[in-house]
């Protein structure tokens, strides 16, 4: 490949290669964690879910796609016809311009800012305009209102997710992707571990950012019909939940990086070898884990009712057993393309690990009132957060002055904002239940 292209451009090749991928891919991801959503809800509810199209409903995201290019694309008679349109593209171009700062892996990422966490903080956050162009274009009132409940939930939980971030950023001392998951390797242990409220902040915050339930007040169809989304429709109608899903993956991916090691394994400072072989014991773990899953599959095949879904479990098996070779093939390559390969593994089943969390909270939890949703996040996300950005620097202060433990000196401060976790609970408390009172 570097005899046919110029050395000028040849360290442009991979971005380019990389981009194009998450371009192609991204869409047919979403639809198949769309999918997902939608199985792991059945599941929950007792029944099959999306049955009819393909095998075991398969095939259900693309049947979606093409019935959403052919519905008829309609447009309100007094919209704004170039706002109308511009606003989905708005939303979905920034959702799939933050993937460019993202490191998936230690080697598949688009480009390697030192300040990649603010690119990817500030480009996903541009996002909101196309929500609040969509609500006022469509010349609706419950677009509308969609649309400034959306704008007043992403400056509310926007403002506590980045300070549960900071947390993490004095800790690793940099804004580099690569950087702070290098720092969680030297200091032998995830960031979710050190700051355990600065994750749950940030979790919390996260699923407010991207509108899902119990904080999907800006698409509460009980009051406002779809949110800012009333008067879209066909493809333009499912931009918009491109976009929701790519900004699904991306706060999922920075997550995993900043608090889950990124594409670090478990373990990562255990090199405990395999007898008789240069190949660690915690390496051989994905292609073990994959092998067991089509194990599995291989064992609930004959106990499924339909030939069909016989057929799909033992492809699911084949399909597993394909990665479980590439897996052990990659111990026996480059350290470089393994721990490339290992560490795109990581990093997806870490992502993968996070959204399913996402769909647990939205089937578990009812949804939030606006009031009560605003006050979470003033009256308590905040102030915490605010607490415990403070308890990590007097933490990073004892491990300098008395040369304490990183896990020591965290122990402490993770504490005292407990209590004031509580405190916080405790005085919102009468407050929440006069609302209630007032509401009913």
């Amino acid at each position: 490949m570097g005899h046919l292209i110029p050395p000028s451009i040849m360290p442009f090749v991979l971005p380019v290669l990389y981009a194009v991928v998450i371009v192609a891919v991204l869409p047919l991801l979403a639809g198949y964690i769309v999918l997902m959503e939608r199985k792991v809800m059945a599941d929950m509810q007792a029944r099959l879910g999306p049955m009819r199209v393909g095998p075991h409903g398969l095939l259900q995201p693309i049947a979606d796609a093409v019935k959403l290019l052919l519905k008829e694309d309609i447009i309100p008679d007094k919209a704004d016809r170039l706002m109308f349109w511009f606003a989905p593209l708005v939303s979905v171009t920034m959702a799939l311009l933050a993937y460019s700062a993202l490191a998936i892996g230690p080697a598949f990422q688009i480009a390697d800012l030192n300040i990649g966490l603010l690119f990817i903080l500030a480009i996903s956050s541009l996002g909101i305009y196309g929500i609040v162009l969509g609500g006022w274009a469509s010349n609706s009132h419950y677009s509308l209102l969609g649309a400034l409940r959306s704008a007043a939930q992403l400056v509310s939980y926007e403002t506590a997710a980045g300070l549960g971030l900071i947390s993490v950023l004095l800790l690793a001392g940099s804004l580099s992707m690569k950087d702070i998951v290098q720092a969680q390797l030297d200091q032998g242990v995830w960031f979710g571990f050190s700051v355990p409220f600065g994750f749950f902040i940030y979790l919390v915050g996260s699923i407010a950012e991207t509108n899902r339930a119990p904080f999907d007040l800006p698409e509460a169809e009980s009051e406002l019909v779809a949110g800012y989304m009333t008067e879209y429709s066909g493809f333009r109608w499912s931009l918009y939940f491109l976009a929701e899903y790519a900004n699904m993956i991306i706060v999922a991916g920075i997550a995993t990086t900043l608090f889950l090691g990124g594409w670090l394994r478990p373990g990562a400072r255990y090199h405990e070898h395999i007898p008789g072989t240069g190949i660690e014991w915690l390496d051989a773990l994905p292609a073990l884990l994959t092998l067991g899953v089509a194990l599995y599959s291989l064992k609930l095949a004959p106990t499924q009712p339909v030939k069909i879904q016989k057929i799909v479990m033992v492809l699911v098996a084949v399909l597993c057993l394909g990665v479980a070779c590439v897996l052990a093939g990659a111990l026996f390559a480059p350290p470089a393309v393994m721990q490339g390969i290992h560490g795109a593994f990581w990093f997806m089943a870490k992502v993968f690990a996070y959204i399913y969390a996402f769909l647990w909270i939205r089937f578990t939890f009812p949804r939030y009132r606006f009031d009560q949703l605003m006050r979470l996040g003033w009256r308590f996300l905040i102030p915490l957060a605010l607490v415990n950005v403070i308890g990590v620097g007097v933490a990073i202060v004892l491990r300098q002055q008395f040369a304490w433990g990183p896990i020591v000196s965290l122990i402490p401060t993770t504490l005292a904002t407990l209590g004031v976790a509580m405190l916080l609970a405790k005085d919102d408390a009468p407050v929440a239940e006069a609302q209630t009172a007032a509401g009913e």
